[in-house]
């Protein structure tokens, strides 16, 4: 019953007063991301959700468009902005994706979305992380977030398909106010982005 119905209004219900509640904020991050990044606030890519249904996943854009002679993208750290380095500490930069969850494409609890091109890299049992709709935080973020391996992520993903229920996402909704607050488990390394999934050895 909670996995079927009531889950999507709790999603709706706090999506929307979040939202509402950080709207200044929301208004203030676009205007300054906007001068950072050349008027580009919105960063915009195709994601996996539930059954692997492909969607447009919203953030804000923590990293300029900077390139190398060459004409190829610098690395992460150099193009992170200042005021794209405290969204992403602080997690500002998943708010855009509220509107995913109002939308429902995602869900406030779930696997992280991640790229299109892992889809034919999961084995059977990581990809039932896409039985249910992807969420802006997860059982995986609360335990590790981009300091774990890929596999132990995928682990807790499944576990939280093969577990989920009211009183584990409330868990995991104060766990993550919790590593918000003390800004822990950000980044793994300098680069400020994971390693790419390239498949399970």
């Amino acid at each position: 019953m909670y996995t079927r119905f009531f889950k999507r209004i709790f999603d709706i219900v706090i999506a929307a007063l979040v939202l509402l509640v950080f709207s200044p904020i929301f208004l203030i991050i676009w205007a300054l991301l906007s001068i950072a990044n050349n008027g580009s606030a919105f960063f915009y890519q195709q994601r996996p959700g539930k059954h692997q249904k492909v969607f447009k996943i919203i953030k804000f854009k923590s990293m300029n468009d900077k390139k190398d002679k060459e004409g190829n993208l610098l690395p992460d750290f150099k193009r992170m902005t200042i005021i794209g380095k405290f969204i992403r500490n602080t997690s500002l930069d998943e708010l855009p994706q509220l509107l995913n969850v109002l939308k429902g494409d995602m869900s406030l609890v779930g696997p992280r979305p991640l790229l299109v091109s892992y889809l034919p890299l999961y084995s059977e049992e990581q990809n039932k992380r896409h039985l249910v709709k992807p969420g802006i935080t997860g059982w995986a973020q609360v335990n590790g977030r981009n300091t774990i391996s890929w596999d132990k992520k995928f682990e807790y993903d499944v576990w939280y398909v093969n577990h989920i229920s009211f009183m584990l996402d409330m868990k995991i909704y104060f766990m993550t106010f919790l590593k918000v607050v003390k800004r822990s488990d950000i980044s793994a390394s300098e680069n400020t982005t994971m390693e790419k999934f390239v498949g399970s050895k």
